[in-house]
């Protein structure tokens, strides 16, 4: 059975735990990452020398690292084809680049909020580098919004990863205490993947 080594309340741990669910993949996941330890330990590092989560372990042996491809992984591995992730060029570029951009751009202000509100004390919080966090986000979730005006979802008509990758930091946008625009669309996005299970189960949760 696929072993899933990560803590549930780890964003990036989230999207695979929801995937699984998606495509109906048996797993087992094991406690890893903040106060579980482990992530330093010589066997954890020989799997994943980055140290970070989450990773995963397959019955042979292999081991993967870095959520976003063990996304594309998964599916390729096991539902090769599905419109979660399509083989036409266009398609599956269009569900890459959100992928990317969720990386590239929207990680660093999210992660810098959602550290300020829930994993720092009150006293140690750094207000002007949470304030320009915010203002970065309140920028990037309006492209998403402005996007979402074409079509339901981020990749087109259907379910894609480019929703699994950017659906924990969407669940945080809307639950953290800031002030945020008028964004719509995004709520009608977030109550679509609220009514899947797997997304209320493992993502639409309190934050910790």
């Amino acid at each position: 059975m696929l072993k899933i080594w990560g803590r549930a309340s780890s964003s990036n741990v989230m999207k695979l735990l929801w995937l699984c669910e998606e495509l109906g993949i048996p797993h087992e996941r094991l406690d890893a990452g903040g106060s579980f330890g482990r992530t330093k330990e010589p066997a954890y590092l020989a799997m994943n020398p980055n140290g970070r989560v989450p990773t995963i372990e397959e019955p042979d042996g292999y081991s993967l690292w870095e959520s976003n491809t063990i996304c594309r992984y998964l599916v390729t591995t096991r539902t090769p084809g599905h419109a979660l992730y399509p083989v036409e060029p266009r398609a599956r570029a269009r569900i890459e680049r959100w992928m990317d951009w969720q990386l590239g751009h929207l990680n660093a202000p999210m992660t810098t909020i959602f550290f300020t509100y829930v994993r720092t004390p009150e006293a140690e919080r750094n207000w002007p580098a949470t304030h320009a966090a915010r203002d970065e986000a309140q920028a990037l979730w309006d492209m998403v919004e402005n996007s979402l005006g074409i079509a339901p979802y981020l990749g087109g008509e259907h379910l894609s990863l480019a929703d699994i990758a950017l659906g924990p930091y969407l669940h945080r946008w809307l639950a953290l205490p800031v002030t945020r625009a008028p964004q719509p669309r995004l709520q009608a996005w977030h109550g679509r993947l609220m009514a899947r299970p797997g997304y209320a189960r493992h993502v639409g949760v309190p934050m910790s």
